[in-house]
């Protein structure tokens, strides 16, 4: 029976931007200190002054597998992940184009796409985030706090409205 997919949990308001994670991740996979080969980018928005560490977020209808032509990017249920082919995949880029996360990148010097893969369970650069910003969960456990902020915002202002009303009264 194949396990519950995992994702990336990315909390943004943790990160330093030290970008380690970007360091772990080129060189567990491609053997050098090199962030251009990384599989996680950290993004700076400089306006707002944040670092946000960007990855697959293994999207369960994933638009770099429906559109990349090769047909070389597929779902491994197995390792609940999605992953690329490197020996069908052409390096066309369209995977690249439409991926709505920026997740997917093109190794210009090894011409081909690369994506996370999880480290095949043992994701590196969470294992190397010393402020926690990068943890691993299954995608289930994903939405779990979302929905708890969610239904803490609706009940304080449930709250604040009552409060509000018993006032003028």
């Amino acid at each position: 029976m194949p396990e519950e997919a995992k994702v990336l949990k990315i909390d943004y308001e943790k990160c330093t931007g030290c970008r380690l994670c970007e360091l772990v991740c080129s060189v567990h996979h491609d053997g050098v200190s090199n962030p251009m080969r990384s599989r996680i980018k950290v993004v700076k928005w400089e306006a707002d002054g944040i670092y946000v560490p960007m990855a697959c977020q293994q999207c369960e209808d994933a638009p770099c597998l429906n559109a990349c032509p090769a047909k070389a990017i597929s779902r491994n249920v197995e390792m609940g992940r999605v992953e690329v082919d490197y020996a069908i995949c052409i390096g066309c880029r369209t995977c690249v184009s439409v991926c709505p996360f920026g997740a997917m990148n093109f190794n210009s010097i090894e011409r081909k796409v690369s994506k996370c893969d999880l480290c095949d369970g043992d994701p590196q650069c969470v294992r190397f985030c010393e402020v926690k910003a990068v943890d691993v969960v299954t995608e289930g456990d994903l939405s779990l706090p979302k929905k708890r902020q969610a239904a803490e915002k609706i009940v304080a202002a449930g709250v604040r409205s009552a409060v509000l009303e018993a006032e003028s009264h």
